[in-house]
């Protein structure tokens, strides 16, 4: 177990899903880059929402009304606190880490471009790093430009460099890589990319949950990240955006809640962030996420960080050790985040097997296809750690490998 200063066994006890067999074998997940288990009380607040608080947010005026916005608010209000942005007004709601790309995607960008100009983005970005900004070439006339990652999976630095000038406008860029684990450099990134009046769009997916994020340290323009893969529930995300940046964008949807005032002549538009949520927002989906964010801040994210850096290094460890294994990204500066390829077994076969053992992993190219054809491979098997996960369990992935390398009859 991790020592006894990080208090594992309290912690696995709050999540309820981790005490459900598997196959008859105990649940072993080592799948939470694609999204995190919730424990009891991101549960009971959406239990409790709807319990004893649901209605409508902002245009009511009867109690459960004022009761669910304050909730809602006071949510948005510990996203503001926990990226460290100036204002709740720098704070909007989504419905996750890719619809907060789509609107800074549609909203700044397409207007902004022009033809010629070009938005850079690296080798190791998910899709949703990638498809929303061809939406804006096409539209636009601007181009794409990649920056390549060396053997390691780090973005090679130099190569940024050549690639940022004077017609680059966007630096669209990962903190942490969901198939590689390598974190980026963000703050530098953002500094050269000031020098040429950039603006810097970053996911924040994989970052928020395991390291501190301090979006005015960093100084960038937009961070996005989703609830489901910070212990919060699926459906609700969140786009920082610098005010200044905010108050010139169009909206990215119209409806109720994001106007001032409508008439069939002319539409009056409500300050951020409500220009930017139209509709019924994902209520009980930020109330919940707050919930999960109180869950961190009393665990703290350094002791978090620490238990999964020492996953990670004892992992790595033990998977250097078998024979026909190699880990795929090895950077300096890495997450806990792992993925490797085994000689003569495909990637979906071990995640098969694996399952049969009560095994969680992830298999397939991560929804990062032009990596995977930089590293010249179809895909890898994925683990990736919470802070609930322990060294057993990662014991118990190594004797599953070997029952995957005893099927196909490999040698160990």
């Amino acid at each position: 177990m991790a020592s006894s200063i990080f208090p594992i066994t309290t912690i696995r006890q709050d999540f309820p899903i981790l005490h459900k067999p598997v196959h008859g074998k105990p649940l072993i997940y080592l799948d939470n880059a694609a999204t995190t288990q919730k424990p009891k009380k991101v549960i009971e607040a959406l239990v409790a929402f709807y319990e004893q608080s649901n209605a409508n947010i902002h245009r009511g005026v009867h109690a459960l009304s004022e009761c669910s916005t304050q909730k809602y608010e006071a949510a948005r209000e510990k996203v503001r606190a926990w990226v460290h942005a100036k204002s709740t007004d720098e704070i909007i709601f989504t419905k996750g880490t890719t619809e907060a790309l789509n609107l800074v995607a549609e909203s700044w960008a397409r207007p902004q471009l022009h033809k010629g100009d070009e938005i850079l983005l690296t080798e190791m970005e998910h899709h949703s790093n990638i498809v929303p900004w061809q939406f804006v070439c096409q539209k636009t006339g601007a181009v794409l430009k990649v920056v390549p990652v060396n053997n390691q999976g780090e973005l090679v630095w130099e190569e940024f460099l050549k690639r940022l000038g004077r017609r680059t406008k966007i630096v669209a860029v990962t903190h942490v890589s969901n198939t590689l684990g390598t974190v980026n450099p963000i703050a530098s990134i953002v500094k050269k990319a000031k020098e040429v009046g950039a603006v810097v769009v970053v996911d924040g997916a994989q970052a928020v949950a395991h390291i501190p994020v301090d979006v005015q340290t960093l100084g960038c323009d937009f961070y996005a990240f989703s609830g489901h893969k910070m212990y919060g529930p699926t459906g609700i995300g969140v786009l920082y955006g610098k005010a200044e940046h905010l108050e010139r964008m169009e909206p990215y949807q119209g409806g109720g809640d994001m106007i001032r005032s409508v008439t069939f002549d002319k539409t009056e538009y409500a300050p951020p962030p409500f220009k930017f949520e139209a509709g019924t927002p994902p209520i009980s989906g930020a109330v919940a996420l707050g919930a999960a964010m109180e869950t961190l801040s009393q665990i703290g994210l350094e002791a978090i960080a620490s238990h999964e850096h020492s996953l990670l290094d004892y992992a790595t460890q033990k998977l250097r050790e078998e024979k026909g294994l190699s880990i795929i990204g090895q950077a300096k500066e890495k997450g806990g985040i792992i993925s490797f390829v085994c000689e003569g077994v495909h990637p979906h076969d071990i995640g098969t097997l694996l399952d049969e053992e009560g095994i969680a992993i992830r298999a397939g190219h991560h929804c990062t296809m032009p990596l995977m054809k930089r590293l010249g491979v179809p895909g890898t098997a994925r683990i990736s750690f919470a802070l609930y996960n322990t060294k057993e369990e990662i014991d118990a992935l190594v004797e599953g490998l070997h029952k995957v390398r005893k099927v196909f009859s490999i040698p160990s």
